[in-house]
């Protein structure tokens, strides 16, 4: 028997396919954005279609939200050791005068 009610996966790309023409009419330098947000959605998709929200729209922009958290989080810590990197540079040379 196959399944009676769409998956969020199905929701998801029902989702992507409406806002096409948003997508078309976005410079092509936001069309690859645009198309990343959709992406950090669809690796979230398993947990979203646990929750079984009514509006298919909500878990898919919290997944987004997570994963930019997640790149958000990835440059503090690289800001964190280049400042690390800087100080210890500067240390070194007022040591060295």
């Amino acid at each position: 028997m196959g399944r009676t009610n769409p998956t969020y996966r199905d929701a998801l790309r029902a989702i992507e396919e409406r806002w096409a023409d948003f997508r078309r009419a976005l410079r092509r330098r936001d069309q690859p954005r645009f198309d990343r947000l959709f992406q950090y959605a669809r690796e979230h998709a398993d947990a979203s279609g646990l929750l079984n929200h009514q509006n298919p729209l909500l878990p898919a922009l919290v997944s987004i939200d997570l994963e930019q958290e997640a790149r958000l989080d990835e440059h503090e810590e690289r800001l964190e050791e280049l400042e690390a990197a800087v100080a210890a540079v500067d240390d070194q040379e007022d040591a060295a005068l």
